[in-house]
């Protein structure tokens, strides 16, 4: 089963204010977030990926190019028609199409461009800029047995603000603290999908959730995978300090490899 990876939208590119890079290029622990995220599925076995690019695509496949090459003994052969053989290659045992899906275009736009490499099966889809440590496993175990076009993983995230009870008369009856039963449940990523998906996407104007996931939620086609364990994404300078601290701290609860 292969993975697409959403990779290309600018959305509030943290990475302007730290890195002209894209934001799935910020690292953790010296490597880019993607990269972890790939790690996770590759625990599980699954090592065939597409990554839906486009803000500054060039510097995804430029990475990936050069961390190829960089985990390589290579012999660069000048006399023989500028020959390079490959020797003791230490990279990970993963296929990675990286595809330009356009600078502009709405998620589900970007998961329509990408329908050619996926072929008639199902597929898993994420985000590139969240981390998780979801059993991938049990994940596409649970999506093929509910036999529903999609499944998405929803973690619960605590309110983090005091809570207020207000009457019909705007007067501020109670103040508490917030509390787990406050919490609310939110999309993770970490999909599963049929191919019936692409059914719903009609071109580049195509959002992902608000037109595909909406549909399928008013057609009962959409099911959830609650995970209880660790998630985090990274949409702010604060919570890329926060991963990184984790990773510093040998406590980073989504490495699994």
């Amino acid at each position: 089963m292969k993975v697409v990876i959403l990779a290309g939208g600018m959305g509030t590119r943290i990475a302007d204010d730290l890195n002209p890079v894209p934001k799935p290029m910020l690292e953790i622990g010296g490597m880019p977030i993607i990269w972890h995220i790939m790690k996770g599925y590759s625990y599980y076995g699954y090592n065939d990926f597409i990554i839906c690019a486009g803000y500054k695509q060039h510097l995804i496949k430029e990475w990936f190019a050069d961390y190829f090459l960089h985990t390589c003994d290579i012999t660069f052969d000048f006399t023989q028609g500028n020959q390079m053989t490959i020797h003791n290659q230490r990279s990970e045992p993963w296929q990675v199409t990286i595809v330009d899906t356009g600078h502009s275009t709405m998620t589900g736009g970007r998961i329509k461009r990408i329908k050619s490499y996926i072929g008639d099966d199902s597929f898993m889809m994420t985000y590139g800029d969240g981390v998780c440590d979801v059993n991938i496993t049990e994940l596409v175990k649970f999506h093929h047995e509910h036999g529903k076009i999609a499944t998405i993983t929803a973690v619960m995230q605590e309110q983090l603000k005091g809570v207020l009870e207000i009457d019909h008369s705007k007067s501020v009856k109670s103040y508490r603290k917030k509390s787990i039963n406050d919490s609310i449940p939110i999309n993770a990523g970490f999909m599963v999908l049929g191919n019936e998906i692409f059914d719903l996407l009609v071109d580049d104007s195509t959002g992902f959730e608000a037109d595909a996931l909406e549909t399928l939620a008013e057609q009962g086609e959409l099911k959830s995978y609650m995970h209880h364990g660790f998630w985090q994404c990274m949409d702010t300078a604060y919570e890329k300090k926060m991963l990184e601290t984790l990773w510093e701290e040998g406590v980073a609860k989504w490495k699994k490899w």
